[in-house]
């Protein structure tokens, strides 16, 4: 897979297990056809919907970024069983969270379930939230100006723009195009096919 998400051919990747899927490739996970079995894969569809799902993920967290005026965070906080089992570093790599130390990504588990805990069982704790709930301040990305711009850049692997130091510390991303066509160094875009 390119930067772009695009799933390359066994010509271009050099592995037998990316097969023709309609214009585009799919990776083969687990093929049981020979007994009967189903085939697993992995389309471009699936990764588009990741690339979707990320990019809204890390859109919200830039948006928050920018309100707060910075550029790096000190940490990730992730909650709930989402936080509780992803790997921090496979989703720095798709560029779903903003890029800090690994060591620095932490899961908070269940914390609406423990917040309301807190909140039954300690009155003191009941009196701070309700008055840190009035401090809340919401952003709805919908109406937010920058939602659009830093979803479109957000849809690359890991991001179009931000350069994600601390990830290029631990991993090498590959630096490859399948693109085709005479335009593919401009910018990644494919030619459509005429008819």
């Amino acid at each position: 897979m390119d930067d772009s998400g695009l799933l390359g051919s066994a010509d271009a990747t050099g592995t037998h297990r990316m097969i023709p899927d309609g214009r585009t490739h799919s990776y083969v996970v687990h093929d049981a056809s020979a007994t009967g079995g189903p085939v697993i894969s992995v389309t471009q569809g699936d990764i588009r919907a990741i690339q979707l799902a990320k990019s809204a993920l890390y859109a919200g967290a830039r948006l928050l970024m920018d309100k707060m005026g910075v550029d790096k965070v000190d940490r990730v906080v992730l909650a709930g069983a989402f936080g509780a089992h992803i790997s921090s570093k496979h989703a720095m790599v798709l560029g779903m969270i903003p890029d800090v130390p690994l060591d620095k990504v932490f899961s908070a588990g269940n914390a609406a379930g423990t917040g309301a805990r807190i909140a039954l069982c300690n009155k003191k704790a009941r009196t701070d939230i309700e008055r840190i709930v009035r401090e809340i301040v919401k952003v709805e990305t919908a109406i937010e100006p920058k939602f659009q711009e830093h979803f479109v850049a957000a849809n690359a692997i890991p991001h179009k723009t931000d350069t994600f130091e601390e990830l290029a510390k631990i991993v090498s991303l590959p630096a490859v195009s399948f693109n085709t066509g005479a335009d593919s160094g401009k910018g990644g875009r494919r030619r459509r096919r005429r008819d």
